[in-house]
């Protein structure tokens, strides 16, 4: 089996000329330009390529990478200037962008939205190449940020519009409205590296925040086409793109002490390294999205059909590569065989191919070291008494990794407790519905869980502590972000604060307001900025 699949995964690779055309990088995109300031400024210094973990087959079957382009490769310097083009920016809140009303912020994010729909076409075939997402789901991640960023601008009209009032208490007249932090620090991951990158720095942005912005160590090309589009739509220094070694100039710039939010979808280790370099934390916030290992607990009385379809999707879309992704399998023992042989059945009729192909499930991993990790998580296993039920669970033809079903898993393997972030499903039998509790009762990371079961006292009993633990709850389906509208959120190591539509405009801002007593000279002296447009915080505009 293992060299019938290896051929299988090998032939799943592309000769350069069956690569449809609409789908081909037609050339690499070379970047030379970085923005800082409003400006592209050229770079002559050291740059970094950029490959694909797609691979094209010639006749002898060896296969090659396809090289996507370059970026610059930048240093403290660069991120210095960064700094004091921020800086500069917000001025100590007295920046253009930050003084900007509302109104005014939003048409500045609705152009920049119009010049990024241009570019479509171009920007999901940047984010299929570069992180081997399928066609169809870089499709779905570039629509669905764009509905993102049209969410929150409804919602900021709605939050801006009920602030456009005075209030008077206890002879007090006052407005209240949201204010900006000041400088933010934004990074996003490769997995969803629009997504859930735009999830953060748009609000930030439309807050009156500046930003600046890391790209991920994978998805840093699909940027290239919406450097105009930020350099135009926003005034200068509003949003500055920082390039380099991750583990240099970030700190680089925490250290400054001129980052007053950080905004990480990450892992808490870089996240609690981040937070130590700088020098006043008492003055930072942070909005972090981290790691999870979120489980499946399938009862005795579960739908099995139901439950291998969401246990599927939920640990296997994207690869498995997803924060949300359904990372452990709890099974009661009355029902494991029959679930890991449908479970397994199923897995082998998953399409396995390249990102364009329609249907296709299994696709490229990013990088070869991701392999590798797999590799290592399951001869960890094995050695310790676990073995891989479905045929060819493991096998690779370098970066196609077909999926891999490990049981029993227990305690003391890396499976048990580590988030794989890839296509290995470890599932843990169990008989006391104590013993599934305890398991996420004594996880590091508290983000979603799933249960699965028909019985509504047995869920009901289950449901009551597990909102305890984890922040959604998901009865009979996977694991999963959206509704965008919904908050996003984790307790323990997964997450700090909260981020929906609703939430994140209040996360990147702060309530601030302008109280006088209730005279008639301030009567008359609020009249008269009101009435004179004087202040863009103090008013009463209604924005439709």
């Amino acid at each position: 089996m293992s060299t019938e699949l290896k051929q299988r995964l090998l032939e799943c690779f592309p000769d350069a000329d069956a690569i449809p055309a609409d789908c081909r990088i037609l050339s690499p995109i070379h970047q030379r330009a970085i923005l800082l300031n409003g400006e592209m400024r050229m770079w002559k210094g050291d740059t970094r390529a950029v490959y694909s973990p797609v691979r094209t087959r010639a006749a002898d079957g060896t296969l090659t990478a396809v090289e996507l382009g370059s970026f610059p490769v930048t240093g403290t310097e660069e991120a210095d200037a960064a700094i004091d083009a921020a800086c500069k920016a917000y001025d100590n809140g007295r920046g253009k962008w930050p003084t900007m009303s509302v109104a005014e912020r939003i048409a500045c994010v609705e152009n920049f939205t119009n010049q990024l729909l241009a570019r479509r076409s171009e920007i999901v075939n940047l984010i299929m190449w570069e992180i081997g997402k399928s066609l169809a789901d870089s499709q779905k991640e570039f629509d669905r940020t764009i509905d993102y960023i049209k969410a929150t601008i409804v919602e900021l009209k709605a939050l801006d519009n009920a602030n456009s009032r005075f209030q008077i208490v206890d002879g007090t007249i006052a407005q209240i409205r949201r204010s900006p932090l000041g400088i933010v620090l934004c990074m996003g991951p490769y997995n969803y590296p629009m997504n859930e990158t735009f999830c953060t720095l748009i609000p930030a942005l439309i807050m009156g925040n500046v930003v600046l912005f890391k790209p991920p160590r994978f998805g840093v090309l699909l940027y290239y086409p919406m450097l105009e589009a930020f350099r135009s739509a926003f005034p200068a220094g509003a949003i500055n793109i920082v390039y380099g070694q991750g583990n240099q100039v970030v700190p680089h710039i925490m250290a400054s002490g001129k980052v007053n939010t950080l905004a990480l979808i990450g892992t808490s280790k870089v996240a609690d390294q981040l937070k130590k370099a700088h020098p006043k934390t008492n003055r930072l916030r942070a909005v972090l999205g981290l790691e999870a290992k979120n489980a499946a607990i399938v009862l005795a009385d579960a739908d099995i059909e139901l439950t291998v379809k969401e246990c599927i999707a939920g640990s296997l879309s994207f690869n498995g590569q997803r924060c949300t992704a359904i990372k452990m399998i709890l099974v009661h023992q009355a029902i494991a065989e029959q679930f890991l042989r449908r479970f397994s059945e199923e897995i082998a009729r998953l399409r396995m191919g390249m990102p364009w192909e329609q249907g296709v499930m299994i696709t490229p991993l990013p990088e070869m070291s991701k392999v590798a990790y797999m590799q290592e998580c399951i001869d960890d296993a094995v050695a310790r008494g676990a073995r891989v039920l479905n045929p060819g669970g493991g096998t690779a033809v370098e970066t196609l990794f077909y999926p891999a079903v490990v049981f029993p898993v227990k305690e003391g393997m890396k499976l048990y407790r580590e988030e794989q972030f890839g296509p290995v499903i470890p599932v843990a039998p169990f008989e006391d519905i104590e013993t599934a509790l305890e398991y996420v009762i004594s996880s590091d990371h508290g983000q979603q869980v799933s249960i699965f079961g028909t019985n509504p006292d047995q869920i009901a009993n289950l449901v009551d502590p597990l909102v305890n633990q984890v922040c959604r709850v998901n009865l009979n389906c996977q694991c999963q972000r959206s509704p965008d509208v919904f908050p996003f959120a984790g307790r323990k190591d997964s997450a700090e604060g909260t981020l929906s539509v609703h939430d994140a405009l209040r996360a990147f801002s702060i309530r601030t307001m302008v109280a006088a007593k209730q005279t008639e000279a301030s009567k008359k002296l609020l009249d008269a900025m009101v009435l004179g447009n004087k202040s863009n915080f103090v008013n009463t505009h209604f924005i439709l």
